[in-house]
């Protein structure tokens, strides 16, 4: 389901920040949501998280590896389509054991010359070497992480969760009341890492209430009970034609 009107030069901040409370998030240039997913012909429930920021506090690990991360330089910038990110983003996807799209044009363009999101960067640097990059996009009280990515020879600094971390302090200091990592999928936890910054401050989006309710894995559980049970396979089945 799509929710971009056309033609549109930029979302505005509120507008962003209304759809991501209606559980909408970003793919290529417009705003999308969905229930489910299917992974080798399995059906998966969506669960899509936010972050109350005031209510963020880190533990021993998060702290770790903030501290970890004081040798690099950290950059906030626009967004601009580069070759370092791409070379960046080829050697990422390149160790990665799950499907993603081919490069950062693909994931976020697809084919546009022009975004209409607010979209910025965190880039981490070793030195001058560019060793990973965290995009994300601005609404007027929120901030969405889009994309985060790191070369896998710094794998050991866990430098993905870091950048979750870096996104949620920016917008902490913006003064933003949630920072949306995007979701997780039910009884498949290669997602799960999303939960990774502060599991007491995050909501979960019930979709057949429009509530965002504390997140627990009995919640989710409960969810996906309900969606699975609302689900009916001949609603999106295709229609012949005449």
């Amino acid at each position: 389901m799509s929710a971009t009107p056309h033609p549109i030069r930029i979302i505005p901040g509120p507008a962003l920040d209304y759809y991501l409370g209606q559980g909408y998030y970003r793919m290529h240039q417009d705003l999308f949501t969905c229930r489910f997913l299917p992974i080798e012909n399995e059906l998966y429930t969506v669960h899509w998280l936010r972050l109350e920021l005031a209510r963020v506090h880190y533990g021993p690990e998060q702290r770790r590896l903030l501290r970890l991360a004081e040798r690099f330089t950290v950059r906030r910038r626009p967004f601009r389509l580069t070759a370092e990110l791409e070379e960046l983003y080829a050697a990422y996807r390149a160790s990665i054991t799950f499907d993603a799209p081919p490069t950062v044009e693909a994931f976020l363009l697809a084919g546009s010359t022009h975004n209409v999101f607010s979209t910025e960067v965190l880039e981490i640097r070793d030195g001058a070497r560019l060793v990973a990059a965290g995009i994300f996009d601005n609404g007027a009280r929120t901030l969405a992480g889009i994309m985060n990515f790191y070369h896998p020879e710094y794998r050991k600094f866990s430098l993905g969760k870091v950048l979750m971390l870096l996104k949620l302090e920016h917008a902490r200091a913006l003064g933003h009341h949630y920072y949306y990592p995007g979701y997780v999928v039910h009884n498949y936890p290669k997602f799960d890492y999303k939960l990774f910054p502060c599991p007491a401050a995050t909501e979960v989006f019930d979709c057949l209430t429009g509530q965002w309710l504390p997140f627990s894995w009995p919640e989710v559980n409960r969810q996906a009970t309900e969606l699975l049970a609302d689900w009916n396979e001949d609603d999106f089945a295709p229609i012949d034609e005449a």
